[in-house]
């Protein structure tokens, strides 16, 4: 008899299904570690990726006439409309970074984060080098508006990107990928991105342990100002 997937052991074989038997078991050790800390402690995993710029991936998405991908600067009419608070988009661009965004129709439609040099994680302390900096970029939330994802609006937005970036000398884009979103990692994968790395966090409050595939492997951070830095190079070149 299947059991419902509202019911527990339903969800259960429904993540195992769709996650897998360890996704699974991170899932239900992070949820039950934040429910009991009330959300001081997590377990947090991810897989470091590395998409090749100007390998042609996207070569065959069509244009759109009413869609037009631009850079959004502070002040500008479009930034009010870029779906972060005011607060987060002025210090993204006070360290540098640059906003992509698409519209269509001239209204937002989606954007694409880019940082260079190095990325600062937001959700864990953790600070990604890019070891090419001259032909390596981070990008970082990506976003499409929900009545557009079902369509090509994420794929001319990736397009104009990686034209504007190769234009400029970019190889490499690095970015993170949650280890339980299997779907961003198809979608990465499918644009001929590869695993460079995998990390994972558990934060116990202040304390936060860092394990690695790569160096520095292990961290152990006791404050909210100790954080590791990994250093990412791109995947001919390690």
């Amino acid at each position: 008899m299947s059991l419902p997937a509202t019911h527990p052991w339903g969800r259960l074989r429904q993540n195992i299904a769709t996650l897998g038997a360890l996704g699974t078991a991170q899932l239900v050790i992070d949820r039950v570690l934040s429910q009991v800390s009330g959300g001081r402690a997590r377990l947090i995993t991810y897989a470091l990726m590395a998409q090749p710029i100007g390998a042609g991936a996207l070569a065959g998405v069509r244009g759109d006439a009413h869609t037009v991908v631009q850079d959004v600067h502070p002040g500008d009419a479009l930034a009010a409309a870029l779906p972060r608070p005011a607060a987060i988009n002025l210090q993204r661009w006070a360290a540098g970074a640059q906003c992509m965004a698409a519209t269509v129709k001239g209204a937002f439609a989606g954007m694409i984060w880019i940082a260079r040099g190095h990325y600062d994680e937001d959700e864990v302390r953790c600070q990604y080098v890019l070891a090419d900096a001259a032909h390596s970029v981070w990008d970082y939330d990506v976003y499409v508006e929900p009545r557009y994802r079902a369509g090509r609006l994420l794929a001319r937005l990736w397009q104009a990107a990686d034209t504007r970036l190769a234009a400029e000398g970019v190889r490499w884009t690095f970015s993170r990928i949650a280890l339980l979103n299997r779907s961003s990692m198809a979608a990465h994968q499918r644009l001929g991105a590869q695993r460079v790395g995998t990390a994972a966090f558990l934060v116990l409050g202040p304390l936060q342990l860092s394990l690695f595939s790569i160096a520095p492997f292990v961290h152990i951070g006791l404050h909210a100002l100790s954080r590791p830095a990994l250093q990412l190079r791109a995947p001919l070149a390690r």
